[in-house]
């Protein structure tokens, strides 16, 4: 009847716990940044004036609206 007697395995199975934590959080963390650069990664946005700047170059606006859109801007 010496069921109630620990030999510190208590301490054992937390330690290998906490472990198994820690090893399946790392396994999650690098798959989920190997799927964001596989799957292209972050795209950076033009600034406003590059949009435009841009449309200009492929003749979607005239000079006078691209102007415009700097004066607001």
């Amino acid at each position: 009847m010496m069921w109630w007697f620990h030999d510190g395995s208590d301490w054992w199975m937390a330690f290998g716990a906490l472990w198994m934590v820690v090893f399946w959080g790392v396994v999650a963390a690098v798959a989920i940044w190997a799927f964001r650069v596989l799957a292209g990664g972050r795209q950076e946005t033009d600034s406003p004036t590059e949009i435009a700047k841009k449309r200009l170059a492929r003749g979607e606006i005239t000079l006078e609206q691209f102007e415009e859109i700097k004066k607001a801007l």
